[in-house]
């Protein structure tokens, strides 16, 4: 059975894409079969692992339909590492989703389309991640029914601490949905400890939220966008070897964490 990992923050521009697409990559390479899914009408998930956008059928189909299969698309061949043959797939998302989201509201199990889905399918994966939109929608509400825990990606900076406080606050509201619902850990994402606003709000999420916060942080680094830009991780992109590591060390935390 799959471990379920929905990555969100209400607050935009914190990071949840791209720790979904390199998290992912680094599980991968631990040898572990992990399928991405995009439920972001945006669509950035699906850009930054080099799928395109014009693919035939993505989550939405899925989601209004319960006889259409959630559509995996391989992103590389399998990883072959030390710890064994990983795998990394991608459920793709256009535009096409927030007219989904639309049509859900009128129908029955509309915030458990997403799980009910995923339940056909799991078996095949050792993990899922889940990026979500910067909101607390039907779809992200989809995310966090499906998901055994969620990680929340964050900048360093006072404005998004009331993004933390707001998802901690939805992840209450959905435990009447699905009461196992978990928090894995909090990433500080996009970390810049050379200004001093972001040394201090880094070493307050520490203190305020203790060992809820991963050991690891991902520091800011043109090259991690640059990566999802050309549609690659930092794993299979040229001078993002610095970013390697961090994410290495994210999959560990998260491999130990969930006993994965």
């Amino acid at each position: 059975m799959a471990f379920i990992i929905a990555v969100a923050n209400q607050k935009g521009g914190v990071g949840k894409t791209t720790t979904t697409a390199n998290l992912g990559a680094a599980l991968a390479r631990r040898g572990r079969g992990v399928l991405l899914v995009d439920m972001d009408p945006q669509g950035n998930l699906t850009s930054a692992v080099g799928v395109s956008k014009s693919t035939p059928q993505t989550v939405a189909d899925a989601l209004l339909d319960h006889r259409t299969a959630l559509p995996a698309v391989r992103i590389e061949p399998s990883v072959q590492t030390e710890h064994g043959t990983g795998r990394l797939d991608v459920v793709p998302a256009t535009l096409a989703l927030a007219t989904a989201e639309a049509a859900l509201m009128n129908k029955l199990g509309r915030e458990q389309r997403l799980r009910d889905q995923l339940g056909r399918i799991d078996a095949s994966y050792d993990v899922v991640l889940i990026d979500t939109p910067p909101s607390l929608g039907l779809l992200t509400i989809n995310a966090l029914v499906a998901a055994n825990f969620v990680v929340i990606p964050t900048e360093a900076r006072f404005f998004s601490l009331q993004g933390l406080q707001m998802i901690e606050e939805s992840i209450q509201e959905v435990l009447y949905l699905n009461p196992k619902l978990q928090v894995l850990g909090i990433l500080l994402s996009k970390l810049d400890r050379r200004l001093r606003e972001e040394r201090q709000v880094a070493d307050y999420v520490r203190e305020r939220w203790g060992g809820r916060v991963f050991e690891a942080e991902i520091r800011t680094s043109s090259k991690v966008l640059e990566a999802g830009s050309a549609g690659a991780s930092v794993f299979a992109y040229a001078g993002a070897e610095r970013a390697t590591d961090a994410y290495a060390k994210l999959a560990e935390e998260v491999i130990d964490r969930g006993q994965i």
